[in-house]
């Protein structure tokens, strides 16, 4: 009897712990830039950055997670489209790729090109 009553809390600490952990990482993932969940994956119209040089770059959703925040992303700036994911921040987010970044907080951005070129922008909803 004191066998199973011992299995019985261990079962029931493991479960405290697991949802303790999956509640912790919802709560960090809600710091990017949210969108109507995952139906709008492909949808490169809902997120477009309307940048101070007169150009728009739209951001397509590859991967959005459970509570609406995209993980990863094609950011179109030019020809080919590049492959962006979200980099936890404390405050705000950032999306890195080869070359590029964005950081923002709200609905302002800088869009950074390499060392020397940044530009900022504002996002819009659609």
């Amino acid at each position: 009897m004191r066998a199973g009553f011992s299995n019985f809390v261990s079962s029931a600490l493991f479960i405290g712990f697991a949802f303790a952990a999956s509640s912790q990482s919802a709560v960090a993932a809600d710091l990017g830039i949210m969108t109507s969940g995952p139906r709008s994956v492909g949808s490169c119209s809902e997120i477009v950055f309307t940048c101070e040089n007169g150009r728009t770059y739209p951001l397509c959703p590859i991967a959005v997670s459970v509570v609406g925040v995209v993980v990863t992303a094609s950011l179109y700036t030019g020809h080919r489209p590049t492959l962006v994911r979200l980099i936890p921040m404390g405050v705000g987010y950032r999306y890195a790729g080869r070359g590029i970044w964005l950081d923002g907080f709200r609905e302002n951005a800088l869009l950074n090109f390499g060392k020397n070129g940044q530009i900022a922008c504002t996002i819009q909803h659609s």
